[in-house]
């Protein structure tokens, strides 16, 4: 079977373009919750009903109707093969429902990458933008249009009381989950990542790991987004979090100067030494790549190891997870040949980038 493009690589196109505060937020993430009217959610549809919704869905995006805003492919979920689906997860273009649970699911692609559509997963329609750094009115303005898009074609599930009707209470409203991905490493070095976390739960978001609701928060990344979808406006929803995630920018990269200025010699000895682990093993768990590739990436930010790409650890983020680890060695892996492999795959790129 020949490989789908968004397999080839691990960094998304859209990943390649700076973006502001790209020391600290990774990318920015919009996600809109849709049901269509007078068809059930896709938990108590039918085969033939879901069927239904996904043609009626995908019939929109090969109509060309989306070309101007990114030229996507439409995938359907059948036709991938199981590995296909966990690396679609692992670049954060479907969610593991959706790879695992959906019946008559399918994907529309942007050309990019950073339009992500999935059909027929808890709601009939999920449209996500992601965006470089810390641009969530931008990445919120492109979902917006999208929405549109859908809203000229189909009738949505609407009520004029509590808004747009979802499968879960918690996106009823407006439907949106707006989140930035950080890197916080200094807040966790200096043992204040606990209270200003606790700070953000007061104020209505949710605090995540690197894949989202339920995942562990590993190398020091961490997925803020809101948890009110009802009874506030999109603008309020969106500007809350920017509020927010400029004040934990604030709180991050002073705590990095501080580190510099009271504990260089320690911080540059962790980030040469994870450097150093990272470019001789010979073989390295989830975990532990994890956490050197975000001692790294601080040391980068820091100025302390000026000769490593950023775009590289951004690649490595992707390439070390289990999926693409076996879409590279074109077959199934064990435990212990994925830490293997992993290990392998960090020596050589950044090798290959002296």
């Amino acid at each position: 079977m020949a490989k789908h493009k968004f397999a080839e690589h691990a960094l998304s196109p859209w990943m390649k373009k700076d973006g502001p505060e790209n020391d600290v937020v990774l990318s920015s993430r919009i996600r809109i919750a849709r049901n269509m009217r007078n068809y059930p959610f896709p938990l108590l549809a039918t085969a033939d009903q879901s069927q239904n919704t996904m043609e009626q869905l995908l019939s929109i995006a090969e109509s060309g109707r989306l070309n101007g805003l990114g030229e996507p492919a439409a995938y359907r979920l059948s036709e991938l093969t199981e590995l296909e689906k966990l690396v679609l997860v692992e670049k954060h273009l479907i969610s593991p429902a959706l790879a695992g649970e959906s019946r008559n699911g399918a994907l529309i692609l942007g050309r990019n990458e950073d339009i992500s559509i999935m059909i027929n997963e808890e709601d009939h329609l999920r449209i996500q933008c992601l965006y470089p750094g810390f641009q969530i009115r931008e990445a919120w303005e492109f979902a917006s249009k999208i929405d549109d898009i859908f809203e000229e074609s189909v009738d949505y599930a609407f009520d004029e009381k509590y808004g747009y009707l979802t499968s879960c209470p918690t996106n009823v409203g407006t439907g949106i989950r707006a989140s930035v991905m950080m890197h916080l490493p200094a807040l966790v070095l200096t043992g204040q990542i606990n209270r200003i976390l606790s700070a953000v739960t007061q104020v209505g978001l949710a605090v995540r790991g690197l894949y989202g609701e339920g995942s562990e928060a590993t190398g020091n990344l961490f997925q803020v987004s809101n948890q009110i979808t009802l009874g506030q406006s999109e603008s309020e929803i969106i500007d809350n979090l920017h509020a927010v995630a400029r004040q934990i920018i604030g709180h991050e990269q002073a705590a990095r100067e501080r580190l510099l200025k009271e504990s260089r010699t320690r911080v540059e000895d962790r980030v040469r030494r994870s450097y150093g682990i990272l470019s001789y093993a010979s073989i390295m768990d989830s975990k532990e790549a994890s956490q050197r590739l975000s001692d790294v990436r601080l040391g980068v930010h820091l100025g302390l190891l000026p000769e490593v790409n950023r775009d590289v650890l951004n690649e490595l983020i992707v390439l070390t997870q289990p999926g693409f680890l076996q879409q590279q060695s074109g077959e199934a892996l064990t435990p212990e040949q994925r830490d293997i492999a992993r290990a392998r795959i960090i020596r050589s790129r950044l090798a290959s980038q002296a």
